[in-house]
């Protein structure tokens, strides 16, 4: 893990089998001055063409992959091997929005996210009110409750092992919108919000995004 924090913080942006708005998340992620980000979709992560998995930093999971993967063989490794070793590299490992749902069945990914029946209903375009849960965490700090726009979830919420820092009392939402755990050997930051630029030009949404990714790189 990179600890000097005049170096950028390198970051993947992993996505799939999910539309997004393309450019405005993206200009969400270059407007932050000290993070370099690098988009591809699962497959090309996976690949690692360029042999750079370990090179990032902080991981962002904005996929939807719903097929638990298999051990069937890819080149050398197999996808199931790959996402495995995610935790052991000390890697900070971000799922936002949809990327929370990514394989639902299968039990390793529950467990990083720290919510074992990840099944969930949604509404589209929602308003709704956020409130700050832990006012000391260095991702919230400072911070007030606001209103935004987006698609929430209904579904569980975490187990014990996680921090929730940013909730909901709306009943069209889940409770938790935002935690932090610790999975072996990694941070891990969950967070509902993310579906378009109703949200993404959300200022109090930017600024989690942003102290989350520093978080994360142990920045924070």
């Amino acid at each position: 893990m990179r600890n000097n924090n005049n170096k950028k913080i390198h970051t993947a942006l992993i996505t799939g089998k999910h539309p997004f708005d393309v450019p405005n998340l993206y200009n969400l992620f270059k407007s932050f001055d000290n993070i370099e980000f690098y988009p591809q979709n699962l497959d090309d992560y996976i690949s690692d063409w360029g042999n750079c998995r370990k090179f990032y930093d902080v991981l962002i999971f904005y996929n939807f992959h719903q097929d638990t993967p298999t051990d069937i063989k890819s080149d050398e490794n197999t996808m199931k091997d790959i996402l495995i070793e995610l935790c052991e590299n000390g890697q900070g490992l971000l799922f936002l929005h949809h990327g929370i749902l990514a394989f639902p069945k299968w039990e390793y990914w529950s467990n990083i996210i720290g919510i074992q029946d990840r099944s969930f209903g949604y509404h589209m375009d929602y308003k709704f009110k956020i409130d700050i849960t832990n006012k000391e965490h260095p991702i919230t700090k400072d911070l007030k409750s606001w209103t935004q726009v987006d698609e929430t979830y209904t579904m569980k919420d975490p187990d014990s092992n996680s921090d929730i820092i940013l909730s909901s009392d709306d009943p069209k939402s889940m409770n938790s919108i935002a935690w932090t755990r610790n999975y072996k050997k990694s941070r891990v930051l969950c967070y509902q919000s993310g579906h378009d630029n109703e949200v993404y030009s959300n200022e109090n949404f930017r600024t989690i995004i942003y102290r989350g990714i520093n978080w994360l790189a142990n920045r924070i």
